[in-house]
C-alpha cells in the first residue's frame, strides 16, 4: 500500500432539523450504520461531533440543515464495498425521505496516510468538484484518479443505488 488514503465526503440538506420527527428514522440508524463502517476491511476514519456521529458539526453556517458525513478508507474499493454491498445501501437508497435533492453531494480525493480531513477541506474539495468537473483533486466513483504515488487509475465504481 502507498502513501496515500481515500478521502470521501457526502453531503445532504435535510428536510427537516436533526431532532425533527420526519428525521427520526434516519437519525435512529446513525450508530448502527457508523458501527458497521467502522468495522469493515479499508475503514481507517470518519468525522465524529460531540456524540458519535457528525450530525451535530455545522459545515456551512448559512445552511443550519446541511449535514455533513467525512470518513477515510483505504482505497475506493473498500469505500465501494461498505457504500454498495453493505446495509448502508439500504439506507442511502432511502436518502430522499430524509434529504432533499442535490446536483453534487460527494466527493473523493486522495490524503496522505495519517491525514484527518476538515469539514472546511471536504467542502473546497466539492467546489473544486463542482467547478473543474471530476480530476486528481476532486473525483468520483464513476471518474476516479490514481492516487499520487500510483500508476493505474483506479476502474470507475457505479452508483449500484440510482
Amino acid at each position: 500500500m502507498g502513501g496515500y488514503h481515500l478521502a470521501e465526503v457526502n453531503i445532504g440538506t435535510l428536510k427537516a432539523p436533526i431532532d425533527d420527527p420526519l428525521i427520526a428514522e434516519f437519525k435512529a440508524n446513525l450508530e448502527r450504520i457508523n458501527a458497521l463502517a467502522e468495522g469493515q476491511p479499508g475503514f481507517v476514519w470518519r468525522l465524529t461531533g460531540e456524540g458519535d456521529d457528525a450530525t451535530d458539526i455545522q459545515p456551512d453556517p448559512e445552511n443550519p440543515l446541511l449535514a455533513i458525513n467525512l470518513s477515510v478508507w483505504t482505497d475506493p474499493d473498500a469505500l465501494a464495498a461498505f457504500v454498495y454491498r453493505t446495509a448502508h445501501r439500504d439506507i442511502m437508497r432511502r436518502r430522499a425521505e430524509w434529504f432533499d435533492r442535490m446536483e453534487l453531494y460527494m466527493c473523493l480525493w486522495w490524503v496522505p496516510v495519517g491525514h484527518q480531513p476538515t469539514p472546511a477541506e471536504a467542502m473546497a474539495r466539492l467546489e473544486i468538484l463542482r467547478r473543474k468537473g471530476p480530476g486528481p483533486e476532486a473525483f468520483t466513483f464513476r471518474t476516479p484518479f490514481p492516487a499520487p504515488d500510483a500508476a493505474e487509475p483506479p476502474a470507475p465504481i457505479l452508483d449500484e443505488c440510482a
